[in-house]
């Protein structure tokens, strides 16, 4: 068994006014795309969950290395998205969690997460500062729970539940904490077209 990375890239994307995850980042590369590189170069055979209807960005996350999970439920929020990529994923020790709107976020932070998981830790976290960012890793103790997930929270009530077994990596990449959720979140504030 493995550590599976799982990119979450089924959101709506409301607040960015037009297709975010397609968007240009400085240079042209997708911000999903950008964020894929990352996750499959940290966690080879990674897989996306992509809404169905989404055949544009699951083929560029597909070029990019990943396996690709229709989520046809993904309307009904986060929580379904990661819930099928867990489904597709049932044989891995562990999960890293990685949201496709995080594209700043660093190989190298991604490994020390799936490191801890293969170590034991039933969960892990980058920590910037003292404050949770993003991916984080889910052991496989909790399969069941993420298979049954419903809901735009995620992983948000587990990790809460279970806030002491977190295990705390301190970082030095702000990535964990930057999304993207408006076009002032893009380098320079760009606004240009995705």
């Amino acid at each position: 068994m493995s550590i599976q990375g799982i990119l979450l890239a089924a959101g709506s994307a409301s607040r960015f006014g037009s297709d975010k995850l397609m968007h240009g980042l400085v240079g042209g590369t997708p911000v999903a795309l950008a964020s894929a590189r990352t996750l499959a170069a940290a966690l080879p055979g990674s897989l996306a969950v992509v809404r169905s209807e989404r055949s544009a960005l699951a083929g560029l996350l597909r070029d990019a290395g990943l396996r690709i999970v229709e989520c046809t439920d993904a309307s009904e929020g986060m929580g379904r998205s990661l819930a099928a990529g867990v489904r597709a994923s049932r044989e891995a020790s562990g999960w890293v969690v990685a949201l496709a709107d995080m594209p700043f976020v660093r190989c190298e932070t991604i490994r020390l997460i799936a490191a801890r998981l293969s170590a034991g830790d039933a969960l892990a976290a980058p920590f910037l500062e003292g404050v949770r960012g993003n991916p984080v890793g889910l052991g496989a103790a909790f399969r069941d729970r993420l298979e049954a997930l419903r809901g735009d929270a995620g992983a948000r009530a587990l990790l809460r539940e279970h806030e002491a077994r977190i295990a705390h990596i301190d970082v030095d990449d702000p990535g964990v904490l930057r999304d993207i959720d408006t076009p002032q979140d893009l380098p320079g504030g760009q606004h240009g077209e995705g």
